[in-house]
């Protein structure tokens, strides 16, 4: 018996150690379940957005590689990070193709010229031997005419002869002078044939030049020397390197060569999500913090935002945003970095005088590449000009070649449809900058007028050259003389509209090649410039040989922005990782005593990082920041949803 109770004593201590077990390791889990808790505060709210972005230049002037019918090989190229100044050489390339296209041209010419004195000569001799046998035959006629007269002292037979002999001279005499007649009409014809193709290879010779122009590439503005990555093979693999263009490459027409970007005045663009977006709205001030520049904050403000928003596929970030650029205040940044007042004052000039040119340069392709519009005899419609500059067309008087869109602001193409014709530029070009060219001016005359300007030019220019044929003096001259006459004749011109008749320079691009003998074009410089600014144009000196004076920051450098959006004075606020939803109904974990209870509470505001409560909860109240009553077995459906951040709900390893 007493063996019983020791036993049943035994098992009854093991039992209780092992229920006082279960509950210590019980309690002990519960411990360990820890949860990140904050007081709900009360006080000034400053709503702030963050962002990161990187600097970049306003403006810049992509310079493509032209078409040249050939190969378009680089021969010389600036250094890459060298400062061009304005119409400094960028690229060059190889015009060996050109210049003996352009000598075939010429000789072709030169055979098309001879050929002309030749059929004129054989007209001249032509003509003289035509007039002798046509004064024979008219003596003939006249003999045959007083033999007849002595019909009467004559027999009948001999009468009957001298009036057959009258009729077969008189017979003679027309044949002849129908057939002196289509004879000159025939060499006319040949002649007109010639002068046609005489025409054609003036055209030719004119767009071969002008190709020859294109070989240049010169700044247009005063900027940093970007050189592009060589795609011309158009193969590409993940992980390839690709080369940038050096010299001696080989390049597609239209290929994007240089990048010329003005540094003297930057900006920040930047992405927001679209919380962030809701409170942000152009003019708002920020404050600008460069990785370069550290400890140093900088003024600015939103210079624009996009409409909608877009996700960049090779970054980590999936979630769409919306671009936002920030404009710098660059005379505080140039002072952080540690310029004087000249300094400034000359990065400050060369940023005006950028901002006056236009920045929508493209490949420079005979006048920006202009279609061949209708030409005609002192009227028809011009062609519509190509991207990039004024149109090349060949029009009449009635308006010239419609300047592309978005080009450098090129004249209006000049041309005319035949030898002596004339013809003015259209309206000038898409991009900022161009130049009207005389065929909106000419909108605004008469059929009166017209019809003398007509007559004037075709007074000034019978018996000399075409203006296509004359060189940049004599065009001058000619051009004088026309502006007299008309002034003469009461016809004024619009301001401008007489500098364009030639290919007249205002703006930023020069009128394309004329027809044959078109008074306009003739050779006309894309971009403005002028035939001595392509011989004195020079590559720009190494970054380690300048002083870089101009290029103090780089683009693509990062920046930190705080963008300050209000500021809401004794609201009840508590971070955003702290607001839960169940059923679109947000609430926080209150807590009670030693419990944690669902409160429901009202938003007034949101951040990305704050919430402002309506009610709901007061002052110094304990909330939990994840949820206090989640455990590693519960189910993942039944866990609220986190607030904006995405905070995770549950408090343990799930």
């Amino acid at each position: 018996m007493k063996k019983i109770l020791i036993r049943l004593f035994l098992v009854a201590i093991l039992a209780a150690g092992g229920w006082y077990a279960y509950k210590f390791f019980g309690t002990m889990q519960a411990r360990q379940q820890q949860v990140a808790t904050t007081r709900v505060r009360q006080g000034d709210v400053v709503v702030r957005t963050f962002a990161r972005g990187e600097l970049r230049a306003v403006r810049s002037v992509t310079l493509n590689a032209p078409n040249l019918f050939g190969t378009v090989q680089v021969t010389k190229l600036a250094p890459l990070g060298a400062l061009a100044r304005e119409k400094d050489l960028v690229v060059e390339f190889d015009d060996s193709e050109l210049l003996s296209r352009l000598e075939e041209k010429q000789l072709e010419l030169d055979q098309i010229d001879e050929q002309i004195k030749k059929a004129r000569a054989d007209l001249a001799i032509r003509n003289n031997q035509d007039q002798v046998e046509l004064l024979r035959t008219r003596y003939s006629v006249r003999r045959a005419e007083l033999e007849v007269k002595r019909n009467e002292l004559l027999s009948a037979i001999d009468a009957k002869r001298n009036l057959l002999n009258q009729e077969e001279s008189r017979r003679r005499l027309k044949q002849l002078e129908s057939d002196i007649k289509s004879r000159l009409e025939q060499a006319e014809a040949e002649l007109a044939v010639l002068q046609e193709r005489r025409n054609k290879s003036v055209l030719e010779l004119n767009r071969e030049r002008q190709r020859l122009m294109q070989v240049k590439l010169l700044s247009p503005i005063t900027g940093l020397v970007a050189v592009r990555q060589n795609r011309a093979s158009g193969f590409f693999v993940p992980g390839m390197t690709i080369p940038d263009v050096r010299e001696g490459d080989q390049v597609q027409p239209g290929m994007p060569v240089v990048d010329v970007l003005d540094l003297s005045e930057l900006e920040v663009i930047s992405r927001v999500g679209e919380l962030d977006r809701a409170n942000l709205k152009e003019g708002q001030e920020v404050n600008l913090a460069l990785d370069a520049i550290p400890n140093i904050s900088l003024k600015g403000a939103i210079k624009s935002m996009s409409g909608t928003a877009s996700a960049n596929i090779f970054s980590s970030d999936p979630a769409k945003k919306f671009d936002v650029i920030f404009s710098v205040d660059m005379k505080q940044l140039l002072k952080a970095l540690g310029a004087d007042q000249a300094q400034i004052d000359k990065i400050m000039a060369t940023a005006e005088a950028n901002r006056k040119k236009p920045v929508a340069m493209s490949s420079f392709s005979m006048g920006g590449g202009g279609g061949m519009g209708g030409g005609g005899m002192m009227g028809g419609g011009g062609g519509m000009g190509g991207p990039g500059g004024g149109g090349a067309a060949m029009a009449g008087m009635g308006g010239g070649g419609q300047g592309g869109p978005g080009g450098a602001g090129g004249a209006g193409g000049a041309g005319g449809g035949g030898p002596r014709q004339f013809g003015f530029g259209g309206p000038g070009g898409g991009g900022a900058g161009g130049a009207g060219g005389a065929g909106g001016a000419m909108s605004s005359l008469t059929d009166e007028q017209r019809t003398k300007m007509r007559e004037i030019f075709r007074k000034l220019s019978s018996g000399g050259k075409s203006p296509a044929e004359m060189d940049e003096k004599e065009r001058a001259e000619f051009q004088k003389k026309v502006q007299a006459e008309l002034k003469k004749a009461g016809i004024n011109l619009p301001p401008g509209a007489a500098a364009m008749m030639g290919g007249g320079r205002r703006g930023g691009g020069q009128g394309g090649p004329g027809g044959p003998g078109g008074f306009g074009g003739g050779g006309g410089i894309p971009g403005g410039f002028t035939a001595r600014d392509m011989e004195n144009a020079k590559l720009p000196p190494p970054p380690e040989e300048d002083s870089q004076l101009d290029v103090l920051l780089r683009p693509g450098m990062l920046a930190d922005v705080e963008i300050i959006v209000d500021k809401v004075s004794n609201a009840v606020h508590i971070p955003t990782q702290a607001v839960f939803e169940r059923d679109n109904k947000p609430f926080v974990y209150l807590r009670v005593g030693q419990k944690w209870q669902e409160q429901p509470i009202t938003i007034a505001r949101r951040t990305e990082s704050t919430v402002i409560i309506g009610s709901g909860v007061k002052p110094n109240d304990l909330v939990a920041m994840a949820d206090p009553n989640a455990r590693p077995g519960d189910k993942k459906k039944a866990e609220p949803k986190g607030g904006a951040m995405g905070a995770m709900p549950g408090g343990g390893p799930k």
